[in-house]
């Protein structure tokens, strides 16, 4: 007998069954009413709303109330899982400049893979963004800039670990990041780079794209260098 499955309470077994209901599912299928879960697991109603909070904390199922409501797929995306390895890697002491460091080839790669991927919606999107970027002058609109770009140019790349990685990038030193962008200059520096890439996204040119986020990762190492003296002398 499987102890793990014996010692298994009805909530956690429920929750395992909706988890694997919404698995085979696509992306946003309706699963059932309440009432209808209730017949297919035969369970008590506390103990379906009991496994359906464990299930939707993992962004499984989504729970919608009213006349329209019922029991929803759900999948994950690269934003929940970051939140974790975020505060995994700031209790081990990582720093930004360490993520970055790891991040640089796989960013040079995603560049590369959107410039040869691009489609006719992608080109559109990053015109738009492009059109923005001189709006987009305080610290606070810089970074939602940086990861509006990182989001973009993942995306493209159509490698959910790319997705992953940069997520991390972008989103691990926003407090740091906001320093990194309080001098206008660094902004102006940072808009022209940004535009750099994607139009060489756009104009289908991955050469160019990989020299234009290469030279911007070792920008960000330059911006970087005098906090990291800083720390090392505290040390």
């Amino acid at each position: 007998m499987d102890i793990r499955l014996a010692n298994e309470t009805l909530a956690s077994r429920t929750a395992r069954e909706l988890a694997n209901l919404s698995l085979a599912a696509d992306p946003g299928a309706y699963l059932g009413a309440e009432d209808d879960l209730l017949g297919r697991f035969g369970i008590s109603r506390p103990t379906l709303r009991q496994a359906a909070k464990i299930v939707e904390r993992d962004r499984l199922i989504s729970v919608r109330r009213g006349t329209k409501g019922g029991y929803f797929a759900e999948r994950p995306d690269a934003r929940d899982a970051i939140q974790s390895l975020a505060r995994f890697l700031r209790i081990k002491g990582a720093t930004l400049a360490d993520v970055i460091h790891v991040v640089r080839p796989v960013s040079e790669e995603a560049v590369v893979a959107a410039a040869r991927g691009r489609t006719d919606a992608d080109i559109e999107r990053l015109h738009m963004f492009v059109a923005a970027l001189d709006a987009r002058d305080t610290p606070r609109e810089m970074i939602a800039a940086e990861l509006e770009m990182s989001r973009l140019i993942a995306g493209m790349s159509g490698n959910p670990v790319v997705e992953l990685v940069m997520e991390i990038g972008y989103s691990f030193g926003r407090e740091e990041n906001g320093d990194l962008y309080a001098d206008a200059s660094r902004r102006e520096h940072t808009r022209d780079m940004q535009r750099r890439i994607c139009l060489a996204i756009i104009e289908g040119d991955a050469d160019i794209a990989r020299l234009m986020m290469r030279r911007r990762s070792e920008q960000f190492d330059a911006w970087l260098a005098p906090s990291r003296a800083a720390e090392d002398r505290l040390a």
